[in-house]
């Protein structure tokens, strides 16, 4: 039996994963801003706390996991998956949606591990899902903030992995598609005021795409929490785990533009070394 510990838990993956962990009979620390909506969900439980956190109050995450270890005595599964999405060029986003935004995705995440690390250390045992995204293994238009957001969220992934290794912790970021969630409704996505014509083609034509997409999404939202929910006993698990067809193709056109590129560029990529001595 495991001990997870959710963030962003009240609705999406992160309400999907809750309800599958919880039918398998381990015990849920469900975390979200308005735990009510929690417990209006599942009911009371002895094998469930709902619990309030804002992810961006350090202190708050700090006394929920205090919370967690009173209640349960561990935390066997941390998954960092409270976030949100930002749609807009990259110039049209203001400073105080790009803070906003890094504030939950990324300085969030890293407020929660660092309050749960010290138990998994101590148990030196322990699995970290951080949820990251397709846009975490390439960007595009329309999406440039929240990716390098979740850019951030991969690098920081890798780091966590090497580090905690040694100590029966492994780390690993789950990379979902376009899945048939509210990301793209208003309730997940924050979409910037401000618009730019010159982006029209690009930018622009994203926010159309966005409501086009939205709740038609060719992935599957229960089938990827199910797919987490058994990933944790996965012995050996691997750094980045890509869900959906969307993000496999992505990851493979990918490979196929950077190998383009390390042929094109060897000879100058490589002149910037010192020459070596005869």
């Amino acid at each position: 039996m495991h001990t997870w510990f959710v963030t962003g838990a009240s609705r999406g993956f992160g309400a999907l994963i809750v309800e599958k962990a919880l039918a398998k009979g381990d015990q849920v620390v469900a975390s979200a801003r308005n735990p009510k909506a929690i417990t209006d969900r599942f009911g009371e439980r002895s094998n469930l706390l709902a619990i309030a956190l804002d992810v961006t109050d350090e202190t708050q995450a700090h006394q929920a996991v205090k919370e967690a270890i009173a209640r349960f005595g561990r935390i066997d599964v941390l998954v960092n998956n409270a976030g949100y999405g930002l749609l807009g060029a990259v110039e049209e986003a203001s400073s105080a949606e790009v803070e906003a935004l890094y504030r939950t995705n990324v300085f969030g995440l890293l407020a929660v591990t660092r309050a749960v690390l010290p138990h998994m250390r101590r148990q030196r045992s322990g699995r970290i899902l951080n949820f990251s995204s397709v846009g975490g293994y390439r960007s595009g238009a329309g999406f440039g903030v929240y990716c390098s957001t979740k850019f951030a969220v991969e690098g920081l992934t890798e780091a966590l992995a090497e580090e905690l290794s040694p100590l029966g912790i492994h780390v690993t970021a789950i990379e979902p598609g376009y899945f048939r969630t509210d990301f793209l409704d208003s309730t997940s996505l924050s979409v910037s005021p401000i618009k730019i014509d010159d982006y029209a083609l690009t930018a622009g034509a994203v926010r159309s795409k966005a409501r086009d997409i939205s709740h038609n999404q060719p992935g599957n939202p229960d089938k990827l929490a199910e797919v987490v929910v058994a990933f944790v006993d996965a012995e050996n698990p691997p750094v980045r785990l890509p869900l959906g067809s969307d993000t496999l193709a992505a990851i493979s056109a990918k490979h196929t533009s950077d190998a383009e590129l390390v042929a094109n560029w060897r000879e100058v990529s490589v002149s910037t070394d010192f020459e070596l001595p005869a």
